[in-house]
């Protein structure tokens, strides 16, 4: 039996996205990447736009918003796989770095396009029985 959903925090996608966030904060600590302020204030924010728009979407109590919250969400963990493809190519990423992240953000991403989905046809659904 599913265990119900009654906070963010109960969110696979946004546990995820929170061990993610802090990984981030990890790497963007060390060397090189460390210095580069522009490139590491990007990469962490949009590590915490990833969790903080489905928390906020969440919060807002409608599917509606929940759906658009979660789109904007997928949108900057998108934004965060671009930008570790560009500290991989200045060489703040080492390999194997580079690919733990990325999985773990492929990840993150996909688990909320299949929430995003999920709660778009709840949505419908409920638009369905509300004009019946």
């Amino acid at each position: 039996m599913k265990k119900k959903i009654e906070k963010f925090e109960d969110l696979i996608a946004w546990q995820k996205a929170r061990k993610l966030t802090a990984r981030i904060y990890e790497v963007t600590n060390k060397g090189s990447f460390a210095k580069d302020y522009g490139l590491k204030d990007q990469v962490r924010r949009a590590a915490v736009s990833t969790m903080s728009n489905m928390a906020e979407g969440f919060e807002r109590g409608s599917l509606a918003e929940f759906n658009r919250f979660l789109s904007i969400s997928k949108g900057s963990c998108a934004e965060l796989r671009t930008q570790l493809y560009i500290a991989l190519d200045v060489g703040y990423l080492e390999k194997p770095s580079f690919e733990s992240l990325m999985t773990q953000a492929i990840e993150v991403g996909t688990i909320i396009g299949g929430l995003r989905a999920a709660v778009e046809r709840k949505r419908q659904k409920e638009t369905e029985i509300a004009g019946r």
